[in-house]
């Protein structure tokens, strides 16, 4: 009755099998959390897709920022980039009933049982446990409901970069999803900073890593954030925060932790490069 959480898979279908094959999962009785971002850059997407929608309840996935462009693709309102692998999912005959099953993944996954609370990216220094569980359920709905297609279309850009719960309509919308799955760097006042992608320690002046920014009200004792999206952060733990995107898709590792005994190793499996930098 083991649960693990997973960092970013990125359509390394091969490196994902492997990896539960050395944790010894089984099917029937362990549960998995991914920290989203199944899809894209990756060579198999639809097998990714196909694998884990197979696994049932056994699986809980959150949405990522590559998850949610996909989906923005599908619905006419993005368009694919040089670095996308996400054709053959497109056109693939399953390929609307995997991105319906992906669509209606949440932003934020929790267990009772459990002190810990999924997200892709991390939270905004002005959001606690109980605002971002509010908001994901917002979002949500309307990701999956019939103003899902305009959605998209006001899905991208980087404004609002600052939370005020008086944000109404597409850009309070857009902010909350930019948290949920784009978030790595806030400056001191905590507004989202997006532009540098690196490591904490080679940071500009005044980025401070989600986990660390001024004024942060999530507590630790309300759950541990699981984390991924970020491979230049790579595996690190922290007060309330582990993450674990440890950069599969670039020849890095492809990382487990076990939530239901901490006593337990991570378990990271080294991973061939599906893509260099760049």
């Amino acid at each position: 009755m083991a649960v693990y959480a997973i960092g970013d898979v990125h359509a390394c279908l091969d490196p994902l099998r492997r990896l539960l094959d050395r944790l010894g999962y089984d099917p029937a009785a362990d549960t998995l959390w991914f920290t989203g971002d199944l899809v894209n850059r990756g060579p198999d997407s639809a097998g990714t897709l196909r694998f884990v929608r197979g696994l049932g309840r056994r699986a809980h996935v959150v949405l990522g920022n590559h998850d949610l462009h996909l989906l923005a693709v599908r619905a006419g309102h993005g368009e694919l980039r040089r670095s996308d692998t996400l054709e053959p999912l497109l056109r693939a005959a399953d390929g609307d009933e995997l991105l319906d099953w992906l669509q209606q993944r949440p932003l934020l996954h929790e267990d009772a049982e459990l002190p810990f609370v999924l997200v892709h990216a991390g939270l905004p220094p002005q959001w606690d446990i109980a605002t971002a569980r509010r908001l994901a359920r917002e979002a949500e709905a309307a990701l999956r409901g019939p103003d899902s297609d305009p959605l998209f279309a006001h899905l991208y850009g980087d404004q609002p970069d600052r939370w005020q719960e008086s944000l109404t309509g597409w850009e309070r919308l857009r902010y909350i999803i930019n948290a949920f799955t784009r978030l790595r760097f806030c400056d001191a006042e905590g507004r989202l900073l997006f532009r540098y992608k690196g490591p904490p320690e080679q940071a500009p002046a005044d980025h401070y890593p989600w986990y660390a920014a001024p004024g942060r009200r999530h507590r630790p004792e309300d759950g541990t954030l699981i984390t991924g999206h970020w491979s230049t952060l790579g595996l690190r733990r922290g007060p309330g925060y582990i993450t674990l995107d440890t950069g599969c898709l670039w020849g890095g590792q492809l990382t487990a932790v076990r939530l239901d005994d901490p006593r337990i190793p991570v378990t990271a499996l080294p991973c061939p490069a599906a893509r260099t930098p760049g």
